[in-house]
């Protein structure tokens, strides 16, 4: 599923921009976007979005990884800063191996963690070698 498919809203039908993309995007769009490496592997999709509120800005990517028919599905976050989106095929690049994210700091869906914890978000933004947010 990729951002266009879920315009129920049409702001993707004209062009108001001279990038290859959207420079704003509807976050609901973007949610079930798929996301890959640059092996073009497909190492997950897009969960939920988390907004730094007071900051004022997109923090992280909640992605799924390792899902069989729902079981097993590992959680992570993953700094918006770290993915790309890729116009053509309509879909997210994150450049990181799929080893490497199996050992990603992840969570189970019904324990998230506090992403207002400072030590968690320097843990993150370090494993994904992620600009840190202001």
């Amino acid at each position: 599923m990729n951002y266009e498919t879920r315009d129920t809203y049409g702001m993707y039908k004209t062009n108001h921009h001279s990038g290859p993309g959207p420079q704003l995007m509807g976050a609901n769009t973007l949610i079930g976007n798929d996301v890959c490496n640059l092996d073009d592997e497909d190492i997950g999709d897009i969960k939920e979005i988390m907004l730094d509120v007071s900051g004022g800005e997109i923090a992280y990517a909640v992605l799924s990884f390792g899902a069989f028919l729902g079981m097993g599905e590992k959680l992570f976050a993953v700094p918006w800063s770290s993915l790309k989106l890729d116009t053509e095929n309509k879909r997210f690049i994150l450049d990181i191996s799929k080893e490497r994210l199996k050992t990603a700091p992840g969570f189970d869906k019904d324990d998230w963690p506090n992403f207002a914890d400072p030590t968690l978000t320097k843990n993150i933004q370090s494993y994904y070698q992620a600009r840190s947010r202001s």
